[in-house]
């Protein structure tokens, strides 16, 4: 009987065994081990004392408040001179419908205004336009543009992302295409004082990254604002895009709809109570839409133009972790608590108050 029972185990060892090897391993859904899955790569793993927290926000608020402050004081230093001019600007019997005025190519646009400088201004002084309520960001907008068109003569006829501005006639490719060029700013300031007329310098007022990469040299406006409806100022054909600065500028596309683009350079000095006349041609059409033009006189310091958020912004940061520092060195001196104790866990104190 024995013989018999150990054939019959061996026969169903055997069994079991062809129907194992027949099935499929099933499959594990456990991820194959790694020290970086399993997050066992070496690493920093500072504890955070109350030392530490509290060296921390002092280290802070040492650091940023002197920035702030030397932000602040360098802000005060630039002077500005800010003159909005697209109301005063249209004649008293287009107050009322400036657009009219704006349109009509036989109305007189000059306009004459005059500036007081509230400070000595060194130079150079920097000249500024300011558009509000322009969306440059506007997706339509920032897109109708052809990079390679500007870059190369060989690629003047690429302008699938140039519409509706992308040619004219019988297909004949603008350069440079798009919205953004043909929006181009063409309203001009005359400078001068005290019957001396001052030059503006259009000279570097451009990225030179941009200069040199993003415009050809041998690119040169071809069919620009020949249409029957002309959005901005024109383009010199005998003048390659590289080193047509104003239009370099303005294609660099603001992010918000309140922007400054630089016009030109003033190398001279002004001092205070000196008065500037300005002489305005009012092309720009900014009524149709609400917009607002402004002109801007300003001089600069090490942290650029007048910028008081910058300074404000430290000086928050830093008296905020300077107030958190002292808050924390009145909690550990008032009431100090053992780094790491159990009994400050809530179950832990539950159990004790059940306890008493």
């Amino acid at each position: 009987m024995n013989n018999t029972h150990g054939a019959t185990s061996s026969a169903g060892r055997m069994q079991q065994g062809n129907s194992d090897s027949s099935t499929p391993p099933k499959k594990s859904k456990k991820p194959k081990y790694s020290r970086f899955t399993q997050q066992e790569l070496p690493a920093c793993k500072p504890i955070l004392t109350p030392g530490w927290v509290i060296t921390s926000f002092v280290a802070v608020g040492i650091i940023f408040i002197p920035i702030g402050i030397a932000s602040l004081f360098a802000s005060e230093q630039v002077v500005e001179i800010v003159d909005q001019y697209d109301h005063d600007c249209l004649p008293s019997q287009f107050r009322g419908d400036p657009l009219t005025f704006i349109k009509d190519s036989k109305t007189n646009k000059t306009c004459s205004r005059k500036l007081t400088v509230p400070k000595p201004m060194k130079g150079p002084v920097y000249v500024y336009y300011q558009l509000d309520n322009f969306y440059q960001n506007h997706r339509r907008y920032v897109k109708s543009r052809s990079d390679k068109q500007l870059r190369s003569k060989a690629a003047e006829a690429h302008t699938k992302t140039c519409a509706p501005e992308a040619t004219i006639g019988k297909g004949a490719p603008i350069v440079p295409c798009g919205l953004i060029a043909w929006s181009l700013f063409n309203d001009t300031y005359g400078f001068s004082m005290k019957n001396k007329a001052l030059q503006v310098s259009k000279k570097d007022i451009a990225w030179k990254s941009d200069q040199e990469r993003k415009f050809g040299s041998d690119v040169y406006p071809k069919n620009f604002q020949s249409g029957g409806l002309i959005g901005g100022a024109k383009l010199n054909a005998s003048i390659p895009l590289s080193q047509q600065e104003d239009l370099i500028v303005w294609m660099r596309t603001a992010a918000l709809p309140t922007f400054r683009k630089l016009y030109g350079k003033i190398e001279a000095d002004f001092e205070a109570n000196d008065i500037i006349t300005v002489v305005i041609e009012n092309n720009y059409n900014t009524y149709s839409f609400g917009g607002k033009k402004k002109l801007v006189l300003s001089t600069t310091s090490w942290i650029g133009g007048k910028n008081d958020f910058l300074g404000i912004a430290y000086l928050s940061v830093g008296g905020l972790c300077l107030f958190l520092a002292i808050t924390f060195i009145l909690l550990y001196v008032i009431k100090p608590r053992p780094l790491g104790d159990p009994s400050y866990l809530s179950w832990n104190r539950n159990a004790a108050g059940q306890a008493n």
